[in-house]
């Protein structure tokens, strides 16, 4: 079941429709922890493109060396040891200890450098290195290093030319990623366009969830470029570089199309109804939550008609279930305006699995955990074409205008 972290004046919204909701304390991070927690994942990912432990070898590259005397230097500090534990899905950190004497796993980009015994003197050429690659550029400039030609590039040709094209007709909308924006890394998601450092991005794969302390997770993209390039890089690692980068932005769905027209296109019917259920079920899930678990669905036909036999059904989670809203739409595209709705509530779709008839597990769809009253809203919305201004906040329980 999808979860969220609410506000008190949200406790108090949810507590009127009968929702208990369990407060979830996530401690805050300092900025030096954040840092250090940035400085592993360097080194994780290391360590995942080449198979093998960084080495501070001599005539090794830079970065490598710098990489292995770091993680010397977190194997050193019980405390780095105790913060990056629950990261550590590698192994990283077992292993020999070799307990130099120091006084934070947190070394500067000089100090590790002097580990490797490189001068970093006015005269010094790894000077002019250090001056031209801050911190963060150096972490850019790796993420560029790391990309390498997409060899099926042909396969995703088509998808780039066509979100220009929809670029171009208004079809798609770019739209800032900031913090005071309120997106999360879990806005982006498999199928997302983005927009980084003037290249047009496209995530073609999301691997396995990296679940971190805070509950919330990493996991490794495969990340395509316009530029005919790709890479493989954390969420985390993409989230923080769209944060850095001031000319960064989303890019949004394609519009739903015509959603009221003179003319119904296809086999679309000119008019239909959406219609909100509500499931009689006696699941556990539904019971202590069955006043905002809803399903969403368009039809041109009765509604009454369509649930008939909803407790055979796995659609309706194998029990009977009640009509809490209809909205009668005219000269609309049906299809386009149910994913239209699927899409806009995306982050609030349940989670639950059941048995059928034959006990075999489904995972039933268009269920979601949204408010009757927002529901309400996202229909006037509709009605008035305004609803691609706003994105659905689970966590606020809210509609959120997008920035920009």
């Amino acid at each position: 079941m999808a979860k969220s972290v609410f506000t008190d004046e949200d406790d108090a919204l949810l507590a009127e429709l009968g929702v208990e909701v369990e407060t979830k304390k996530v401690a805050a991070r300092t900025p030096r922890e954040e840092r250090i927690i940035a400085g592993f994942e360097e080194i994780q990912r290391f360590v995942e493109q080449n198979d093998r432990l960084p080495s501070s070898t001599e005539g090794n590259d830079i970065f490598e060396r710098i990489y292995a005397t770091r993680l010397n230097q977190i194997r050193s500090q019980q405390e780095c040891c105790d913060l990056l534990s629950e990261f550590d899905h590698q192994g990283l950190l077992d292993g020999d200890f070799q307990n130099e004497d120091v006084d934070s796993c947190e070394l500067t980009d000089d100090e590790l450098l002097e580990e490797l015994g490189v001068s970093v003197g006015a005269e010094s050429d790894i000077t002019k290195l250090r001056h031209v690659k801050s911190q963060a550029e150096k972490q850019v400039a790796e993420e560029i290093a790391n990309r390498t030609i997409c060899e099926d590039f042909d396969t995703f040709k088509k998808l780039f030319d066509a979100v220009q094209q929809d670029l171009d007709t208004g079809d798609r909308k770019t739209l800032k990623f900031r913090k005071d924006a309120g997106f999360l890394k879990t806005d982006i998601k498999q199928g997302q366009f983005f927009i980084l450092g003037g290249q047009t991005a496209y995530v073609a794969e999301v691997g396995e969830p990296i679940k971190a302390p805070n509950g919330e997770f990493d996991a490794r993209l495969r990340v395509i470029y316009s530029n005919k390039t790709e890479s493989d890089i954390l969420l985390r690692s993409v989230v923080r570089a769209m944060y850095k980068d001031e000319a960064s932005r989303l890019i949004s769905e394609p519009n739903a199309g015509p959603l009221f027209s003179d003319l119904a296109e296809d086999e679309d019917l000119a008019s239909g109804t959406i219609y909100v259920l509500r499931s009689k079920s006696t699941h556990p899930v539904i019971t202590e939550n069955r006043d905002v678990i809803h399903k969403i669905g368009v039809t041109g036909g009765k509604v009454e008609k369509r649930i008939a036999n909803a407790k055979l059904d796995p659609t309706y989670l194998m029990a009977d279930v009640e009509i809490v809203a209809t909205y009668e739409l005219y000269n609309i595209n049906r299809t386009r305006l149910e994913k239209l709705l699927h899409r806009f509530f995306e982050n609030a779709k349940l989670d639950i699995k059941i048995n059928d008839r034959f006990g075999h597990p489904i995972s039933p769809k268009e269920w979601f955990l949204v408010p009757l009253f927002i529901i309400d809203e996202v229909v006037e919305k509709i009605k008035d074409e305004t609803l691609e201004q706003f994105r659905y906040d689970a966590e606020s329980v809210s509609l959120v205008a997008f920035s920009g």
